[in-house]
């Protein structure tokens, strides 16, 4: 959990941080989570979340930090991962003593105590379900967006609801975690944004609302328990009397709506329209702003945060920096400056020969293996030179990113000319 203070002129005035597995060890996580015996389940406990949101309060308030000076406050959390309110809590919520963390005050309120996270990969059932029901993927992701896949949130809403029936009829609110977040501040259920929901294969993107048929495959009365999405620049309203008792914010801080940590990523560069952001990870990841989206079977179309009557584009390309790593070892004596100086002996377009390179089953598209083409466009069985390779291998990675892009709608247009 991280926390940042800026002034009026956008300067830094106060950061910290607090590490899950590090500072809360009582709840014995590994990278925040739990990685359950069947390998595909994965949760974090919804309590930890707020032990560590009254923990880096504390901190700030002993280091001296003036909460009264506080205007606004808004927030990221991770998408897909929901949380789930029992019925009554919102009492509670509304009225947490001041005397006590708020986790203390909070512990009974949660129907689920362990929250499905992103990383979760356990519900190909009610995937498939989920598609069937609507029309098909395409017809899905048409609507919501995205395909189903297995981390959004409707297929883990499902496969509660399959599962342990009891549990779903005592959660009075769903939040996803953004919104959750929200909520602890707000003292009240908070809504979902539009774009952090357009991550849950429930929202109609067009609409901007709850999609009666995704909802009606995944579970019962889940509209009243969604509650209506808003933009996501919304004001909610004022913090909840809770924080200005006990640390001392003013009662008119403003509390703007909390969104997923893709959309803000793209508020938080600035991105307009035609702009393009690469985040080279383990997984490199894209971020477009889009004005007139084709939602297809690979990447994903959101609102936009910034501008509600627009979209983003995500995409996600698994064979990121491992694998660029790993051809940098074989073919530049694992020395980014000779991978470098390769590349740069070598000329664009690398003569027509060309290469896919998947050392792990690829999301987008799916494909694995290493793929190499030459200028004739016959398959090349052996590896290229090592600098072709270098090349190939840098080439085709980007050419895959932009013609991925231009199938989700994207525009490339030369720098001085509108689209």
């Amino acid at each position: 959990l991280k926390v940042i203070a800026i002034d009026e002129q956008l300067r830094v005035i106060y950061e910290d941080n607090v590490h899950f597995d590090k500072d809360l060890p009582e709840f014995k996580t590994q990278g925040g989570v739990y990685i359950h015996s069947d390998r595909l389940t994965v949760t974090s406990p919804v309590l930890m979340w707020v032990k560590a949101l009254d923990m880096i309060l504390e901190k700030m308030k002993s280091s001296g930090f003036d909460f009264s000076q506080v205007r606004a406050l808004s927030g990221a959390g991770q998408q897909h991962g929901s949380v789930y309110w029992k019925k009554g809590s919102i009492q509670i919520l509304k009225n947490a003593s001041s005397e006590l963390p708020l986790h203390e005050s909070l512990k009974g309120c949660f129907s689920v105590s362990n929250s499905p996270i992103w990383m979760d990969s356990s519900t190909a059932s009610q995937c498939r379900a989920l598609e069937k029901a609507v029309g098909g993927a395409q017809h899905l992701a048409s609507v919501t967006g995205s395909r189903a896949y297995e981390r959004f949130t409707g297929n883990q809403i499902a496969k509660i609801y399959s599962q342990n029936p009891e549990l779903y009829k005592e959660t009075e609110r769903i939040s996803l975690v953004s919104s959750f977040a929200a909520s602890l501040f707000l003292g009240t259920y908070a809504p979902i944004d539009y774009s952090d929901g357009s991550g849950m294969n429930l929202l109609q993107i067009w609409e901007k609302a709850w999609s009666k048929s995704c909802l009606d495959a995944c579970a019962p009365g889940l509209e009243e328990r969604l509650g209506c999405p808003v933009p996501s620049h919304s004001v909610l309203g004022p913090i909840s009397p809770y924080y200005s008792q006990h640390y001392g914010f003013s009662p008119d801080c403003k509390i703007v709506a909390f969104t997923g940590d893709n959309p803000a990523s793209l508020a938080g560069m600035r991105l307009q329209e035609g702009d393009i952001a690469i985040s080279l990870g383990t997984s490199d990841t894209l971020f477009l702003w889009i004005q007139e989206p084709t939602p297809a079977l690979e990447g994903h179309i959101l609102c936009n945060p910034v501008d509600s009557q627009t979209y983003m584009a995500l995409l996600c390309f698994k064979n990121g920096s491992l694998m660029r790593e790993r051809i940098r070892d074989d073919c530049a004596s694992g020395s980014w400056d000779e991978f470098s100086k390769a590349l740069s002996s070598t000329v664009a377009g690398n003569n027509g020969n060309l290469g896919f390179y998947f050392d792990v089953m690829e999301i987008t598209p799916e494909a694995v293996g290493i793929h190499r083409f030459n200028r004739d466009n016959q398959k090349v069985v052996s590896s290229f030179p090592k600098e072709v390779e270098i090349r190939a291998l840098i080439e085709g990675q980007f050419m895959a990113k932009r013609i991925h892009a231009e199938k989700l709608g994207y525009k490339v247009c030369k720098y001085d000319e509108s689209c």
